[in-house]
């Protein structure tokens, strides 16, 4: 087995042996010293952005505004799955596919990024186009995974963009989507 990700940078010396790796010498000077921990023990909002990096704290803080702008009425802010959650509460809507509140949007502060998960753009390819294009359109470095839109610098990211594409679905439209993605799974 390979070492992790975070071993490479100070390995001097690596053995291969049948089956497996043996790490020979680490050269310590080189190894990060700070956690690189992506979830959060928090448990509010408040302390989760308290707990942040100085230079993320700001960052986070803007594009919670832009959302908390723009997100519907009938979605709430919490922190689930150890990271700013806007979700649709159990008491709204019940019938998910793992009994936890149906997410609408994230904000995470990862390891070498922050991210956004805009859950829902992904559910109607229209608005996750129109979002795509628009982003392209502000000039701004598009740095989008499977479900999330990173970044590493607010300067990075059209909030204005990312406000909009929000903006753009209701709470029973984001329920019909997640069932019609139901029917077809």
């Amino acid at each position: 087995m390979l070492p992790t990700d975070s071993t490479w940078k100070g390995i001097r010396r690596l053995r291969r042996r049948p089956g497996r790796y043996e790490i020979d010498e680490i050269d310590q000077s080189t190894t990060s010293t700070r956690a690189a921990s992506v979830r959060s023990d928090a448990t509010s909002v408040a302390e989760y952005l308290d707990e942040l990096p100085d230079d993320r704290r700001g960052d986070l803080e803007a594009v919670r505004a832009s959302i908390l702008a723009a997100i519907p009425s009938g979605v709430v802010e919490t922190l689930n799955w150890g990271m700013i959650s806007c979700e649709i509460p159990l008491e709204r809507y019940p019938d998910t596919y793992n009994s936890q509140p149906l997410l609408f949007a994230e904000l995470a502060n990862q390891k070498r990024h922050m991210a956004v998960y805009l859950h829902c753009i992904y559910a109607d390819p229209t608005i996750r186009q129109d979002f795509e294009n628009e982003y392209a359109a502000s000039g701004k470095p598009m740095d989008i995974g499977k479900s999330c839109v990173r970044f590493t610098r607010l300067e990075r990211l059209p909030l204005d963009a990312i406000e909009r594409a929000v903006r753009r679905m209701s709470v029973e439209e984001y329920i019909a989507a997640y069932e019609a993605s139901r029917r077809r799974s």
